[in-house]
């Protein structure tokens, strides 16, 4: 077992083949907020790694080529955004005012959730970048005081929350207009978020996706500001 334990070509199909038992429990279940891919995957991994007791660091190393891809499949987001550029332009305005608002927002309540609750000024800073895509947030934590690692982890948290949650909520708010539920979903939970987006509908993910890249834009430029003004 362990020569196989230290094949990265292990990690990489135990990682593809969590998400595909994730797309067939999801397919089963007939779309179920609560079966998401990325939710079933995680579970998975997670328990296969602790059953063999390995290390995260060694599975994080077997998983880079899927890490390096990230990038890529982002870029690609852009594709379906370009096929509504029309409606794009209405919502210039609207956009670069909501998201940086947005932004301001998340970071402070992220800071103020934490102190509230007694936690000290380390998790303050590992929290408050959440709502940027895992790349960004964990440069965002490293830069600004926080742990990086724990940074990554509530954020694909608060991804999986807003992708199972997040379209229930805002059925619940009768918000039903297709560009700014995308946006909302793509502010607060990123890439799993526009992913759910996407598969709700094709406006609704191009939106979401052009939200993840905005908000992590947007959160890089005020978390400084918002960090020096409440700690």
């Amino acid at each position: 077992m362990s020569w196989l334990l230290e094949s990265p070509l292990f990690f990489l199909v135990l990682t593809l083949l969590a998400y595909q038992a994730g797309r067939a429990v999801h397919a089963r279940t007939g779309g179920h907020a609560v079966a998401q891919p990325v939710l079933v995957a995680v579970v998975l991994v997670g328990a296969t790694l602790l059953i063999l007791d390995v290390d995260v660091a060694d599975y994080l190393d077997g998983t880079e080529l899927l890490t390096f891809w990230l990038g890529p499949a982002t870029v690609a987001l852009a594709v379906p955004l370009y096929r509504q550029a029309s409606r794009l332009r209405s919502l210039v305005v609207p956009l670069l005012v909501a998201v940086p608002l947005g932004a301001v927002v998340s970071v402070g309540s992220a800071v103020l959730l934490a102190r509230v609750l007694g936690g000290d000024e380390l998790l303050e800073r590992t929290l408050a970048p959440k709502a940027a895509t895992t790349p960004v947030s964990i440069a965002l934590s490293e830069t600004n005081g926080g742990l990086p690692e724990l940074t990554a982890a509530l954020t694909i948290v608060a991804g999986i929350l807003g992708a199972v949650a997040g379209p229930a909520v805002l059925t619940l708010l009768r918000i039903r207009v297709r560009t700014a539920r995308g946006i909302a979903l793509g502010s607060v939970s990123h890439g799993i978020g526009t992913s759910r987006a996407l598969a709700e509908d094709r406006t609704e993910g191009a939106f979401s996706g052009l939200a993840m890249g905005l908000t992590a834009l947007a959160t890089s430029l005020v978390l400084p500001l918002v960090l020096a003004l409440l700690l």
